[in-house]
């Protein structure tokens, strides 16, 4: 996958995250690629070692779900640890 489809598919999975874990409307669209992006390899790592369902290299469907689990696991752990600071 090249530079921009890594962005296409980080922006949508960040988005979809965003949705999930109701942190879409304090989010931009670049905070969404960069979200989507870290949650790809978040993701592509959980899927690739720990449950062994592949890596995400190409645009479609299953690469977008990977990402997006990882995404939603990375806004998780950010906003856990946001409450801790506010504590």
């Amino acid at each position: 996958m090249g530079i921009i489809s890594w962005l296409i598919l980080g922006a949508i999975s960040g988005w979809l995250a965003g949705i999930i874990t109701k942190k879409n409307p304090k989010m931009g669209c670049m905070t969404n690629a960069l979200v989507g992006i870290v949650g790809a390899f978040i993701g592509g790592m959980l899927g690739t070692y720990v449950f062994h369902w592949g890596k995400v290299n190409s645009f479609n469907l299953k690469s977008i779900m990977i990402s997006t689990l990882g995404a939603v696991i990375l806004l998780l752990i950010l906003n856990g640890v946001n409450k801790d600071k506010n504590n």
